[in-house]
């Protein structure tokens, strides 16, 4: 592949690659450094690309790939506890669950992220992939490099940990 070929192909898919950069990092400039960073390892890695992907697919391996490294590397497994978030939350996100319109509930996107950071790096990144980039199951699976047995497992456990999570803030047994 020659240069134009490889600026066509960030063309095309850099829109999700920095998308999914940064509805998993949630700061936009390390999520524009993440997708440069993943648009440069590819062109480094052009040659052992084996075809036995689509591209598209195989740039999201890499910026999951290099968005995981950032999240570990930043530790922010835990970034916040949930006293901390209470704290300093608690009557924003009860506003928010009280919302009928799940659009409602998005406008806090600061705290979603700080709820979200409270996932580990590999539930988070399946969340992220499935809900807010619309992968299937099967893209999620590839994309991660792990079995779909284990793409469901993580999806589910980021969803229960979330439930609960939202259970402190409500104080309903049921969201």
């Amino acid at each position: 592949m020659n240069d134009l070929e490889f600026a066509e192909l960030v063309r095309l898919h850099a829109p999700r690659v920095r998308a999914l950069c940064a509805a998993t990092l949630g700061n936009a400039d390390e999520a524009e450094d993440a997708a440069q960073e993943t648009f440069l390892k590819a062109h480094r890695s052009l040659d052992r690309f084996s075809g036995g992907s689509a591209i598209g697919t195989w740039l999201h391996r890499i910026a999951v790939n290099e968005c995981l490294d950032r999240l570990r590397a930043a530790g922010r497994r835990r970034s916040d506890s949930l006293d901390a978030i209470l704290e300093a939350d608690g009557n924003a996100l009860g506003a928010v669950l009280s919302e009928s319109s799940p659009a409602k509930a998005l406008e806090d996107r600061d705290l979603a992220e700080r709820l979200l950071a409270r996932l580990n790096p590999e539930q988070r990144m399946a969340l992220t992939l499935k809900e807010v980039q619309g992968f299937t199951y099967e893209e999620i699976a590839e994309a991660m490099d792990c079995s779909l047995d284990s793409v469901k497992a993580r999806i589910k456990r980021a969803r229960a940990e979330l439930l609960e999570i939202t259970r402190h803030f409500s104080g309903a047994d049921g969201v």
